[in-house]
């Protein structure tokens, strides 16, 4: 089950569960589309993967207890700011790369 992890890892900006600017990686990691795109390049700090829309889960339960009520979004916060330096360097060695050829 998809954690819904509730804040930008770089910057701390909140992220409900219905947020639009949510990015993940394959392993969850959760950053703001800002973050993204200006401080990351598309490189996850953690493993070196790229992001995508993190999926909205329904509010509401339509069919089968699949929604917030049943499977509420994690209160676990994760806060590592990345070394600006350090990421650039990492990044720079995947940067060319497509997400999907890495």
């Amino acid at each position: 089950m998809l954690e819904l992890r509730p804040t930008c890892e770089q910057c701390n900006k909140a992220l409900p569960p219905a947020a639009l600017e949510a990015r993940i990686c394959s392993y969850e990691c959760t950053f703001c589309a800002d973050c993204v795109e200006t401080v990351l390049g598309n490189v996850c700090p953690n493993c070196g993967g790229g992001f995508t829309e993190r999926p909205i889960r329904p509010m509401t339960n339509w069919k089968g207890d699949n929604f917030l009520g049943k499977d509420p979004p994690s209160t676990k916060v994760k806060h590592r700011p990345v070394d600006p330096a350090a990421h650039a360097r990492f990044a720079a060695t995947l940067g060319a790369l497509p997400p999907q050829a890495r």
